[in-house]
């Protein structure tokens, strides 16, 4: 069945630099410059969610917001502060500003509610998020959340993204999956394989390119 985002990974081995430029030339720069053309003064995220079919970058959909669970990957290796990208963006003085990527991979995997993508059930306890292990290499996004007498339970589909940092795509694999171990609730269910062609696809010795694509 069709569901909402279950999972996703940064950097994306598929992206070469060949294949980053391709969507650049092809789809970020017109869209940038088409906006410019009708005096669209648009500040904000632009998410295009892309296909790639033999070596070609196809839009599937463009949001004026941030993806989810896309975001979960690409931010926790932002080295940068964010705020002062946000007031650059306001300003409209991005032009000129850097922005620093730690050396490291992220993945992020969905936990789900009972019932989902169908009718899902509501108001079972999450518990474990209090002990999970969550250093500098683990962060929980709450999603379909809410509190109920004190405690926290489930209120939507798609529940929580646990997200792990590693320093290549296998450990982070590794370590998300090893983190939410420690996460139940009744009915919870995601993904086994996340990443899981990202990893097919890489070579031995190979370094992931250091991007913001996922």
């Amino acid at each position: 069945p069709n569901t909402g985002g279950m999972g996703a990974y940064s950097p994306a081995p598929l992206v070469d630099e060949a294949l980053y430029e391709k969507i650049m030339k092809r789809i970020v720069s017109p869209t940038v410059q088409a906006l410019a053309a009708e005096g669209c003064d648009y500040r904000g995220v632009l998410y295009a969610g892309l296909m790639v079919v033999d070596g070609d970058p196809y839009v599937l959909e463009f949001n004026v917001r941030f993806g989810d669970p896309e975001t979960q990957v690409i931010l926790p290796r932002l080295a940068s502060d964010l705020l002062p990208v946000f007031a650059a963006v306001s300003e409209a003085s991005l032009e000129g500003t850097e922005l620093e990527w730690k050396d490291a991979a992220a993945v992020c995997v969905v936990l789900a509610a009972a019932g989902y993508p169908g009718a899902y059930r509501k108001g079972d306890a999450i518990s474990g998020l209090d002990g999970l292990d969550a250093g500098d290499d683990v962060l929980v996004f709450q999603a379909g959340t809410a509190c109920s007498e004190g405690r926290l339970v489930t209120a939507g589909g798609r529940v929580l993204g646990v997200t792990a940092l590693g320093e290549d795509l296998p450990r982070a694999v590794e370590r998300v999956y090893e983190a939410l171990r420690g996460v139940s609730f009744a009915g919870m269910h995601y993904r086994r394989d996340i990443a899981a062609k990202a990893l097919e696809r890489l070579k031995p010795g190979q370094i992931t390119r250091k991007s913001n694509l996922v």
